[in-house]
């Protein structure tokens, strides 16, 4: 019996996020630590495959340098779910990525997410997942 016709396995699932970015390399080097990812093979110059350290779950990140163009409001993005959200942004920004200050936050309601963008100008959101916040999913507004 294959790994795909497996009875405990979905037949669909989604196996890798991939993003589109200048420099592979430069990619890796925010991606890995930013996620705690590690390269699943060696790297090639213009593509990695990244997924979580020591067997972890969670879907992979593959890095493909086939230069980034990403549009000011993408149409799909990364929610990053944080325990301490102040702490992963400061962290996020050390590692290179920038706040991204011209984000139509809504102004009469508060937010529990925060945008950022990586070094090719992808963006993503970094949630407030604290404990006992409230009962409103992560990622909506308050």
């Amino acid at each position: 019996m294959t790994d795909a016709t497996r009875p405990d396995r979905p037949p669909l699932t989604i196996g890798s996020i991939v993003v589109h970015v200048d420099d592979a390399t430069r990619a890796m080097a925010f991606w890995a630590p930013a996620l705690d990812y590690e390269p699943r093979y060696d790297p090639e110059p213009d593509w990695v495959i990244l997924q979580p350290r020591d067997g972890r779950p969670g879907p992979n990140l593959s890095l493909d340098g086939v230069g980034a163009n990403p549009p000011k409001f993408p149409e799909i993005h990364l929610d990053l779910y944080a325990v301490d959200q102040a702490a992963e942004v400061e962290r996020l920004v050390g590692l290179g990525a920038r706040r991204v200050e011209d984000w139509p936050y809504p102004k009469d309601e508060e937010v529990d997410f925060v945008v950022l963008e990586d070094p090719d100008g992808n963006r993503f959101c970094v949630i407030d997942a604290a404990p006992g916040l409230d009962d409103a999913e992560p990622g909506q507004p308050s």
